[in-house]
């Protein structure tokens, strides 16, 4: 049966439509416009200096990336971190979360001190580090009080990235701390009484109980932090100058796209492509936590 639509209802629709042109025209000049105009250029060489140009190359960028040492290594720069950050900053938010929800003393304190990374804006929090990664810093000097060897945190390849994931997923947990936070406020009181009614302690009630309840939440925390670490990219470029050193052990896909559009604009064909090539990354590994995760259940 054919749907029919009076006057009215076609006119409520246009109004409705109306409203939404501000939006929408924001929205597809501002989001989808450019997502577009990315995947374009992806499969053109493109010249932006003497004089705009396009040469349509099919695949020919994507097939560049098989062949492209950098970009392999920034790939493995990029999973490494990922791999390592995301857990520690969820296990770090999980574990704050649940000891300031215990009731200690003090707790409205401990909030504001545990959140004040977060505030911090990522340069300055990265300059800070800077300095206190200096080889005669702060962290140096602790280290070398206590007996501890020092490192050269920013000079040594093999030490340099892992600087930068101490300090992100030192600034980024009390973030997920709060989300966990208020979930924890949803948790039935009930169910920790039954389990000291049973006999369990602290431990296998925040195991069997809390861990279980904050399952769809520890989704959430997980793939907003697959996201954000793929585009790592702000502390990278102020570590190493925008150079992704040393001998590119700081070098990520974001800030090799950055070089390569930006640093040399004969390559922004190829930089859109491995753009599109990360948003595929991000997409596929969203995906399969989302699919591992088994939240449904839950429900």
């Amino acid at each position: 049966m054919k749907r029919k639509y009076s006057p009215a209802r076609l006119r409520d629709a246009g109004q409705g439509y109306l409203f939404m042109s501000p939006a929408l025209f924001v929205l597809l000049l501002f989001v989808i416009g450019p997502i577009l105009y990315a995947i374009f250029l992806s499969f053109n060489d493109v010249q932006l200096l003497g004089g705009t140009s396009y040469k349509f190359v099919a695949f020919e960028n994507f097939a560049k990336i098989l062949d492209d040492t950098r970009a392999k290594i920034a790939l493995w720069n990029t999973f490494k971190y990922v791999v390592i950050v995301v857990p520690c900053q969820t296990i770090l938010a999980l574990i704050l979360a649940a000891t300031l929800n215990a009731g200690l003393k003090g707790e409205k304190l401990f909030r504001i001190v545990y959140f004040l990374p977060t505030l911090t804006s990522s340069a300055v929090l990265t300059l800070i580090f800077m300095w206190m990664y200096n080889q005669n810093g702060l962290i140096n000097n602790l280290l070398s009080m206590i007996g501890l060897p020092t490192y050269n945190w920013m000079g040594d390849p093999a030490v340099a990235l892992n600087a930068i994931m101490i300090m992100n997923i030192w600034s980024t947990a009390p973030f997920f701390m709060v989300i966990y936070l208020a979930a924890l406020q949803d948790v039935p009181d009930s169910l920790y009484e039954a389990a000291e009614l049973d006999g369990a302690g602290p431990i296998k009630k925040f195991w069997y109980i809390t861990v279980p309840n904050l399952r769809p939440v520890t989704s959430f925390v997980v793939i907003m932090g697959i996201i954000g670490t793929f585009q790592l990219f702000d502390q990278s470029y102020i570590f190493s100058g925008g150079s992704g050193g040393p001998n590119n052990s700081t070098l990520t896909v974001v800030l090799l796209i950055y070089q390569y559009a930006f640093k040399n604009f004969g390559t922004m064909g190829y930089a859109a492509a491995l753009a599109f090539a990360l948003a595929l990354v991000i997409l596929v590994a969203t995906l399969l936590q989302r699919k591992f995760s088994k939240e449904e259940s839950l429900y």
